[in-house]
């Protein structure tokens, strides 16, 4: 374990469809950021998620469309590495912070929803695509990227707390 937090966590159902797209569409955002930001590492995971799952094959497809690739995917639970390195946890729905909540004690206060921090007024669940069509899938992509600015302020504000304290 690092002696400070360095991974930023999404967390859906069985990371098999919203996370997987959440964290890469994440780490293709901070490719083009300057600082210690870039250099996170950046995971998915389910809070009922069986390991070794691929992404769906549409989760897949819908990130081809925008040129990231997700095809080595395998989904896993929330484990104690992902629990200790953790800088923040964005999770897709008000239910997989609850369970997140739930299965990490003591919760964590570092846990929040993808979208709560966009503002006006706008829906903060991602809504599940699972069983979807591939327009289904590509609209819960294009809701976690009108999401992404917001995120990268809230991850620096977070690193500057953390370099604050050491």
């Amino acid at each position: 374990m690092p002696d400070t937090p360095n991974e930023i966590v999404f967390v859906c159902t069985a990371n098999t469809c919203r996370s997987p797209m959440a964290a890469a569409l994440f780490r293709h955002a901070l490719n083009a950021q300057d600082g210690p930001i870039k250099d996170l590492k950046i995971s998915s995971a389910g809070v009922s998620a069986f390991p070794g799952q691929a992404a769906s094959k549409n989760s897949v497809e819908a990130l081809k469309k925008v040129g990231i690739d997700l095809e080595s995917h395998q989904s896993q639970s929330l484990n104690q590495p992902l629990v200790d390195n953790a800088i923040a946890y964005f999770c897709m729905t008000d239910s997989h912070l609850a369970m997140l909540n739930y299965q990490i004690d003591p919760p964590p206060a570092n846990a929040f929803l993808m979208r709560q921090f966009i503002g006006n007024d706008t829906d903060n669940q991602i809504p599940d695509p699972f069983g979807g069509d591939l327009r289904q899938y590509e609209a819960c992509r294009d809701s976690m990227v009108e999401a992404i600015p917001s995120l990268i302020e809230v991850v620096k504000k977070l690193l500057e707390t953390l370099s604050d304290s050491e």
